[in-house]
């Protein structure tokens, strides 16, 4: 399979990398040669996974990997991931597809331990706590899909306009280092892919949170904890 690493080798290193067109040239590599990778794709809610999936399952065999211990609260966790595995079962029901999902465990106090070790509290949003968040969770993603012999892994985390997708794929590239699978590079954003997952959350009836599900940026946007937990709460009750 063909290694970001390879090609990032070929340019030249002071210009800025559009992750968008390294990731066209390795779907170019795998339909010359034939072949059809596996990836491990990490989500971090159903909205981010619309027009990414839409995009990749023409050229790869893709599976949703929901790893976000970083959502706050408990049942607001709950709901993004009961929508994500409806988003694939129904992707999947209308395009003929075959994706698959899985979901890492929730474990909230090791995303809060390593804010408070780190002193990233108050840290803006966009800012160092959102670069520990994410690699946080490309490392996870990274080891399971070395675990379950995945050709590449990555995340739809590019697709949103306010997520540095420089800095994700930066270490998504560090991380690739450590593991036995391919980091795949991307930029979701681009060819009007945010639009494009605009108009699929409408088609499909998809929830689209308020905040990132961080318990931090929630509290400097002063978004309302206490009617997401009602909000979520009820959602799980009429589900189950």
């Amino acid at each position: 399979m063909l290694n970001i690493l390879d090609v990032l080798k070929t340019m030249n290193s002071n210009q800025k990398v559009n992750y968008d067109k390294i990731l066209k040239k390795m779907i170019d590599r795998w339909q010359v040669e034939s072949k059809r990778p596996k990836i491990l794709l990490h989500s971090c809610c159903a909205p981010c996974s619309t027009y990414t999936l839409e995009y990749l399952t023409d050229f790869a065999d893709i599976t949703i990997y929901f790893a976000n211990s970083n959502i706050h609260p408990r049942s607001e966790y709950e709901r993004r991931k009961i929508v994500q595995q409806q988003f694939v079962a129904d992707f999947n029901a209308k395009t003929d597809s075959n994706v698959q999902f899985l979901a890492a465990p929730y474990e909230p106090n090791e995303f809060i331990r390593l804010v408070k070790k780190n002193h990233l509290e108050m840290e803006p949003e966009g800012g160092k706590r959102c670069a520990s968040c994410f690699q946080m969770r490309l490392d996870i993603v990274a080891r399971k899909a070395s675990e379950l012999n995945y050709d590449y892994f990555g995340s739809a985390l590019t697709l949103s306009p306010k997520k540095d997708s420089q800095l994700i794929n930066e270490i998504g590239i560090e991380i690739q280092q450590f593991f036995d699978t391919n980091y795949l590079p991307s930029d979701f954003k681009k060819n009007n892919g945010y639009k494009r997952s605009v108009e699929m959350c409408r088609d499909y009836n998809i929830y689209r949170q308020c905040y990132c599900g961080c318990l931090f940026a929630a509290s400097q946007q002063r978004i309302d904890l206490k009617q997401i937990q009602k909000d979520a709460s009820d959602f799980l009750k009429n589900k189950y």
